[in-house]
C-alpha cells in the first residue's frame, strides 16, 4: 500500500525522505518503537519508503512491523530497537473533546478548531496535529497542516 504523506511534508520526503514523515511516526507509536533520528539516517531511501508503505494496521501487521523495524535497526546500528510505553488513548485518538495541547496550540495561534471539526479530520491528520503541537516540537509545519486540513 502506498503511504500517505502530507503536502507539509513535501520538502524532506522529495529528499530520499530524510526526515521522519507522520505516516512512520504515526506506525512507530502503534508498534511501540522509537526510530531515533540517526537510526533513520543509516537507512536507504528504499528501506525509509517501505517503513512508510508497509500496512501497521492489525494486530498481525503491527507484530510484523515491529519485527521487521527492530531487525532493520539491529543490522543497521547493531544495537536493539529502543522500546516506546504503548500509549492505548492517545491524545489523537480521543474524539469527546479537542486535546488541551493542541486548543493551546490553535489558540497561541489566534485560529480556532472546533470539536466538529476535530472528529472530521482522519486519524492521521488529528495524529499530526497532535504532534506537531508537542512543546518539543519545533511547530513550524503547524500552520501549514491546519491550512492543508482546511482549518485555517
Amino acid at each position: 500500500m502506498k503511504a500517505q504523506y502530507f503536502k507539509f511534508e513535501k520538502d524532506f520526503v522529495e529528499d530520499n525522505v530524510r526526515c521522519i514523515p507522520m505516516i512512520v511516526r504515526f506506525k512507530l507509536d502503534a508498534c511501540g518503537i522509537k526510530l531515533k533520528l540517526s537510526e533513520w539516517s543509516k537507512m536507504s531511501a528504499d528501506q525509509r519508503t517501505c517503513l512508510a508503505d508497509l500496512a501497521c494496521d492489525t494486530t498481525i501487521e503491527v507484530a510484523t512491523y515491529r519485527d521487521y523495524l527492530c531487525q532493520l535497526i539491529r543490522s543497521l546500528t547493531n544495537e536493539d530497537a529502543t522500546e516506546l510505553k504503548l500509549d492505548h488513548y492517545p491524545q489523537w485518538a480521543q474524539l469527546t473533546e479537542v486535546p488541551i495541547i493542541l486548543t493551546q496550540k490553535v489558540k497561541e495561534l489566534n485560529l480556532s478548531l472546533s470539536l466538529a471539526q476535530w472528529k472530521g479530520l482522519t486519524t492521521l491528520e488529528r495524529f499530526a496535529l497532535v504532534k506537531l503541537s508537542a512543546v518539543s516540537h519545533e511547530n513550524k509545519n503547524f500552520p501549514k497542516a491546519m491550512r492543508e486540513f482546511n482549518l485555517a
